[in-house]
């Protein structure tokens, strides 16, 4: 079904929803091959059936660092990370790596009270927050040529903000209105799932039912149902809602919920047990992309088939903090995590520094991390994009990017010119790869499944991959890993050129989207890790984090 009707008649979005749709890709398309079964997926069934089959792997822990998993679903329960030297819910840290009962892993966005953070600011909101407290009422005359600079900034920042929350408020009441309307259509038709025959014949002197008529009559004739449509309003209904009560709410303050230090981006040892959380959709969905059960008949498969979920918990409807990315990374490394994904990211930046440490911690330590474009449509060699591999701050002869990271843009099944999702950031400088991530079907809470789009599940496509690399080829280094990936990509004829994303239908070579201008494959990463001689050395493993705070006085989680 299409919601190009409704989204025209009211010049309103609902992002990353997929409707259904009459050509849909099949359920598996992200595993498919684009010779033997038309799609441009990564090729991974081939890999096993040709590749590995009969080979012996290890297991490996891929921490998804998300707004929450469902760590019971049916799918993923079998796959997820348990901390050996934890004992559940007895209050106690026994392994004494500062996290008590962190038994699946960790909530950087909860309180030790059990409450947990949902929604939140996005960051340029935090930041017009500060500079409020820190500009309104000044005279800028009287201040010195750096606080003009930054003051000239808040104003800047803060037109956005109060345009944003104004728009967010008049959609959301828009939205209301249409699910008002297609109500009352229903109430005076008398039937709860009308045709379109009924819907058509509709009469009514109020121009606005008569709108809504018609919208649920060409809903209905692309297959919907009347329970679906309204589903889809109230989502855009609660989509802006929370930009308005939220995100663009210079007043609001979450952060007492988790009740730490904020001021101090070294702090550690926050948050709760809580890796589900109240909302983890998101979180599930990219786990189950990574590794479901493969082979279980129900549900889906993972790309990856001998994988250790761990969840991490720190994005909220929102913006994640930059503070809470820095422990993330940090706690995934420090209890044995090989590959961190990162299905999440923003315009802004509070403190780069803290995550960069955190960053450099994981290079240090031979941790893969695997991170989404975003979903902005933006040229990300042009506009920020956070967080990224680009070290803030370096000595004369230190490294300018990290050289354990993949930046990931998302690629549609449709192929040819409409290869590239509509909606993936892209960069020929900063974007290393495409991978699979519009019609992606996987585990939702609750034992659910849906289909997802977004860099959010090209990036768990790409993480799924080096996970394969690491679990059959144990001695790879992460920065090998990288390497087999990024030379191994491939690119079919029909997609020489395809449409920029948000370019209006502008054609550029596919070699403009991307670094190297290809998408992931597992069948050809997998032939070439057979002919790389592993580097990696004793054992992986963070050995204490020095970027500030206090490290636990007892011994760190045994590694798995």
């Amino acid at each position: 079904m299409k919601l190009k009707l409704l989204l025209n008649t009211f010049i309103l979005t609902i992002p990353m929803l997929v409707m259904a749709q009459s050509a849909a890709p099949p359920e598996n398309w992200q595993h498919l091959d684009k010779l033997a079964d038309g799609y441009m997926g990564v090729s991974s069934e081939q890999t096993y059936n040709n590749l590995l089959k009969g080979k012996e792997s290890v297991p490996v822990v891929v921490a998804v660092i998300d707004g929450g998993v469902d760590y019971m679903h049916e799918d993923l329960k079998d796959v997820m990370w348990h901390n050996p030297g934890e004992i559940p819910d007895n209050n106690i840290d026994d392994d004494g790596n500062g996290y008590v009962d962190d038994v699946y892993g960790w909530n950087f966005i909860g309180g030790k009270d059990g409450k947990n953070v949902h929604q939140d600011q996005l960051e340029i909101t935090r930041l017009v927050a500060w500079y409020k407290t820190r500009f309104d009422g000044v005279d800028r005359d009287k201040l010195s040529k750096k606080e003009k600079k930054e003051y000239d900034r808040y104003l800047k920042l803060k037109e956005t903000v109060e345009e944003e929350h104004h728009k967010a408020e008049n959609n959301m009441k828009m939205y209301t209105g249409i699910l008002e309307s297609v109500n009352k259509v229903l109430e005076q038709i008398g039937k709860e799932e009308p045709t379109s025959e009924d819907l058509s014949n509709f009469e009514s002197t109020d121009p606005s039912l008569i709108q809504a008529s018609k919208i649920l009559a060409s809903m209905v004739d692309d297959g919907a149902t009347i329970e679906e449509v309204k589903e889809q309003i109230q989502g855009g209904i609660d989509y802006f809602g929370s930009q308005a009560n939220y995100h663009y709410n210079v007043d609001l303050n979450v952060r007492t919920i988790v009740g730490d230090n904020y001021a101090n981006s070294y702090e550690r040892y926050y948050g709760n047990k809580d890796v589900k959380g109240p909302d983890a959709s998101h979180g599930t969905h990219v786990a189950g992309i990574i590794g479901a059960t493969r082979g279980n008949g129900i549900g889906m498969d993972g790309i990856a088939d001998n994988v250790q979920i761990m969840a991490i918990r720190c994005v909220p409807d929102g913006d994640e903090r930059d503070k809470d990315v820095a422990n993330a990374i940090i706690y995934a490394v420090d209890n044995g995590a090989s590959i961190i994904n990162m299905s999440f990211g923003k315009g802004y930046s509070w403190d780069k520094e803290a995550v960069d440490k955190a960053v450099r911690y994981a290079e240090k330590h031979d941790v893969l991390l695997v991170h989404a474009a975003g979903n902005s449509h933006q040229n990300n060699d042009v506009e920020p994009n956070y967080p990224n591999d680009k070290y803030q701050k370096r000595g004369l002869f230190g490294p300018k990017k990290a050289k354990n990271w993949i930046e990931v843009g998302a690629l549609s099944w449709k192929g040819g010119e409409d290869a590239a999702a509509t909606f993936s950031n892209y960069g020929k400088e900063n974007v290393d790869l495409f991978a699979p991530g519009v019609a992606i079907y996987s585990t939702t809470p609750e034992n659910n499944y849906a289909k997802f789009q977004g860099t959010s599940m090209a990036s768990p496509v790409v993480a799924g991959v080096a996970a394969m690399l690491r679990s059959y080829y144990p001695d790879l280094t992460a920065r090998q890993v990288k390497d087999i990936l990024m030379s191994t990509t491939v690119r079919s004829k029909d997609m020489e050129k395809v449409k920029l994303p948000g370019g209006d239908g502008k054609v550029v070579p596919f070699t403009d989207l991307c670094v190297t201008g290809g998408v992931v494959n597992a069948f050809e990463a997998v032939k070439k890790a057979e002919t790389v001689k592993g580097k990696k050395k004793g054992k992986k493993g963070g050995k204490g984090y020095n970027g500030g705070g206090k490290a636990p006085k007892s011994k760190k989680s045994p590694r798995v």
